[in-house]
C-alpha cells in the first residue's frame, strides 16, 4: 500500500490531483472552524466544555459536519443536506415516471437529476439552518449549559436571516468543493468530504475515552477500544468485499461474417447491497419523536416516556427499535435499487442466461430468491455494527462520539476502500507497459 502511494506521488498528473484534493480538504476543515455572524463564540466554547458528551439529537448531523454543527460555524450543516437530497431523489426516481425516464437517458438525464439534487440541497439547507438557529436561540442546543440561551445574544430578525443565509451559502460551498474533487481531484468528492468529517472527530473521541477511564489512568480502556476498533475494521472490510457472483453465459451470434458473444461473466451481488443508507434512514426516523418531544416543551406522559426511552439511545426499547428499522430499511432499499425483472429482461435482450435457469421470468425469480437470501445476513450485520456505539455507552461509559462502530466505521472503511481502488486503477492506466515498450 505504501509503495502504491509513493508511486502515485511520483506520477506528475496524479500527484497534482492528490495535492489538489488535499488543498480542498484543508479549506473544508478551515471553514468548519469559522463561526457564523451573530453567534457568541466564547459562550459556544463554554457550553462545549461543559457538555462534551452531550451531542443530543444532533449527533448524526454533527458527525457528518466534523463537529462543526455544535460550534455553529459556516459549514455547520456540512454535507448532510446533500446526502438527504440525494437519497430523496433516488427514492423519487422509483415513484415519479419523469425522473425514471431521465435516469434511462444516460449522461444527459443524470446531469438533469444532479441539477435537481442541487436545488433540493439548497432548500433543505435553508430548512435545517432555520431549525438550527431557532434551537440555538432557544437554548435547547445545549440544554445542560448555563449560558445556553446566550449563544445568540442578538435576537433580531435581520441577524437570524443573516445566520440562515450564511449556513445555506456554506452548504453550497461544501457541495461545490465536493464536485471540484470529483472533477479535478481523485474522484468521489462528497464521499471524501464525508470521510474527512468523520475522521476529524476520532482523535478527540479516543482521548476522551482515555480520560474517562479508571484503569491505569484510562490506558487499559484506551487499548481495549483500539483492539475492538481493529476487529471492527477487519469485519467491515470482510463483509463489504463479500459478494455472491451469479454466472452469466452469453450465446454466440453470427452477424454477417463476424461472431459476437459466447463470453462468460457474472452478476456481483454484494452481501451489504444497501450500503450505509438503512442506518441513516433508521437514525433519522428515530430522531423525529425525540425532536417533537423536545420542541413541544410538554411535561405530559408521552413526552416524558419518549425522553426516557428514545433520547439517550442506550435503552433496550431504543436498541430493539433501531435494529428492526435497519433490517426493514435494508430490504426496502435493496428492493427499490435492484430490479430483478429489469436485469432479467436486459440479459434476455442481449442473449444472456444463467446456466441451468431459463431466460425471462424464471431468471427474475431466481435473482430475487438469491437477493433475499443474501440480504438477511447483510441487514443483520448492519444492525449489529450500528449497535456497537450503544453497547459502548453502556459498557465503557464512553461518549456519544464513540468512534469505532455504527455509521462512522461503515463510511470510513467504505470510502477508504473505494478511494484506494480509484488510485490503484489510475496507476495501472499510467504504468501499463503492454507487450511493446
Amino acid at each position: 500500500m505504501l509503495t502504491a502511494f509513493a508511486r502515485a506521488f511520483k506520477t506528475p498528473d496524479l500527484r497534482k490531483k492528490l495535492l489538489f484534493t488535499l488543498g480542498i480538504i484543508v479549506l473544508y476543515r478551515l471553514g468548519a472552524h469559522i463561526p457564523i455572524p451573530g453567534v457568541s463564540y466564547e459562550n459556544v466554547q463554554i457550553c462545549l466544555d461543559q457538555a462534551k458528551t452531550n451531542s443530543g439529537l444532533f449527533g448524526l448531523v454533527n458527525m457528518f459536519s466534523g463537529g462543526a454543527l455544535l460550534q455553529i460555524t459556516i459549514f455547520a450543516l456540512g454535507i448532510m443536506p446533500y446526502i438527504t437530497a440525494s437519497i430523496i431523489l433516488q427514492l423519487l426516481t422509483v415513484v415519479i415516471p419523469r425522473l425514471e425516464n431521465l435516469k434511462k437517458e444516460g449522461q444527459s438525464g443524470t446531469a438533469k437529476i444532479t441539477q435537481y439534487t442541487r436545488y433540493l440541497t439548497v432548500a433543505l439547507a435553508i430548512l435545517q439552518g432555520t431549525g438550527l438557529v431557532a434551537t440555538a436561540r432557544s437554548g435547547a442546543l445545549f440544554s445542560s449549559c448555563q449560558v445556553g440561551s446566550e449563544i445568540v445574544p442578538d435576537q433580531a430578525i435581520f441577524t437570524t436571516v443573516v445566520m440562515v443565509l450564511t449556513m445555506t451559502a456554506g452548504t453550497a460551498v461544501v457541495m461545490w468543493l465536493g464536485e471540484l474533487i470529483t472533477d479535478r481531484g481523485i474522484g468521489n468528492g462528497m464521499s471524501i468530504l464525508m470521510f474527512i468529517s468523520i475522521a476529524a472527530g476520532f482523535p478527540s473521541a479516543l482521548w476522551a475515552i482515555k480520560q474517562q477511564g479508571s484503569l491505569a489512568d484510562g490506558w487499559i480502556e484506551f487499548g481495549v477500544v483500539i483492539l475492538v476498533g481493529l476487529f471492527m475494521v477487519g469485519l467491515v472490510v470482510f463483509v463489504e468485499q463479500a459478494q455472491r457472483r451469479i454466472p452469466v453465459q452469453y450465446a454466440k451470434r453470427m452477424i454477417g461474417r463476424r461472431s459476437y458473444g459466447g463470453t462468460s461473466t457474472y452478476i456481483p451481488l454484494k452481501v451489504n447491497q444497501a450500503g450505509i443508507i438503512p442506518v441513516i434512514f433508521a437514525s433519522s426516523l428515530l430522531y423525529i419523536p425525540a425532536l417533537v418531544a423536545q420542541f413541544s416543551g410538554s411535561t405530559s406522559g408521552w413526552a416524558t416516556w419518549i425522553e426516557k426511552h428514545f433520547v439517550k439511545g442506550d435503552h433496550p426499547y431504543y436498541m430493539v427499535t433501531y435494529f428492526l428499522l435497519i433490517v426493514f430499511f435494508a430490504f426496502f432499499y435493496v428492493a427499490i435499487s435492484f430490479n430483478p425483472e429489469e436485469v432479467a429482461d436486459n440479459m434476455k435482450k442481449y442473449g444472456g442466461f444463467i446456466p441451468g435457469i431459463r431466460a425471462g421470468r424464471p431468471t427474475a425469480e431466481y435473482l430475487s430468491y438469491v437477493l433475499n437470501r443474501i440480504t438477511w445476513p447483510g441487514s443483520l450485520y448492519l444492525g449489529l455494527i450500528a449497535l456497537v456505539p450503544t453497547a459502548a455507552l453502556a459498557g465503557f461509559g464512553a461518549n456519544q462520539n464513540f468512534p469505532f462502530g455504527g455509521t462512522s466505521i461503515l463510511i470510513i472503511v467504505g470510502v477508504g476502500l473505494e478511494t484506494v481502488k480509484q488510485i490503484e486503477s489510475q496507476l495501472q492506466q499510467r504504468n501499463y507497459e503492454g507487450f511493446l515498450r
